[in-house]
């Protein structure tokens, strides 16, 4: 059986990392979330005062990236793999709203993308890989035979964030959380690189009002058709 590439783009808090778990759990399929591998060089730069100062200074995180490690280790318990950022499990540090607040601004930096690009498409060189983020299917593989562009109202999407980080113990508020939210998509959408946008040839899907369940099964449904089609076609 001929394993296909699986893309997952879309906007920030719309169930990207949920449903290409679930996906790749299903195909027998590796999962890559590479909005963790964009957090963790995120919380690196928030480490040593590159962000979230009076001043950023990019040129010295530029300047470190080649010593920045990034692994994926897969958590049998959990059953997904969690995030290393040089041997330490950051997982957890990385879903904080502040690294939210820093991460669009990190992942513009030309030189960090082109490292974590390059990694991500060594990941996938084989296929039989689900991976999420902003650019997969317009950069990182364009030509996944499957692309899905995820999208959602602002508002939906800053209330599913603002009840996980509850959910976790910060202390937030709804508006804090809808502003960081449309501060990313205007960051993301708008940057020089790699900018967020829906592939040509996408399924563009709006999930505002759909619950996890739903929303896996179609397009868990629709991947099996692609997969058919594809080893048809091979």
């Amino acid at each position: 059986m001929k394993k296909i590439t699986v893309a997952i783009d879309g906007f920030s808090s719309t169930g990207k990392s949920t449903l290409a778990k679930q996906l790749a759990k299903a195909l027998g399929y590796v999962y890559v979330d590479t909005g963790a591998m964009y957090r963790a060089v995120t919380l690196f730069a928030l480490r040593n005062g590159f962000v979230g100062g009076e001043q950023n200074n990019m040129s010295a995180l530029v300047k470190l990236l080649p010593k920045i490690r990034l692994k994926f280790k897969f958590n049998q318990e959990l059953g997904y793999a969690e995030i290393y950022l040089n041997g330490e499990n950051v997982e957890n540090e990385i879903r904080t709203l502040e690294v939210s607040s820093y991460v669009s601004q990190v992942a513009a930096i030309e030189e960090v993308r082109f490292k974590l690009v390059d990694l991500q498409k060594q990941m996938g060189k084989d296929k039989g890989i689900v991976m999420d983020g902003r650019d997969i299917g317009t950069v990182v593989f364009p030509d996944a035979e499957l692309k899905v562009f995820m999208t959602a109202s602002p508002e939906v999407r800053a209330n599913r964030r603002y009840k996980e980080l509850l959910e976790k113990g910060d202390e937030v508020n709804f508006e804090e959380v809808l502003q960081n939210v449309k501060e990313r998509d205007y960051i993301d959408s708008n940057r020089e690189f790699s900018p967020l946008k829906k592939a040509e040839d996408a399924i563009e899907f709006d999930n505002g009002d759909m619950g996890r369940e739903e929303q896996f099964e179609r397009i868990y449904n629709y991947a099996l058709r692609v997969i058919e089609k594809t080893n048809k076609d091979a």
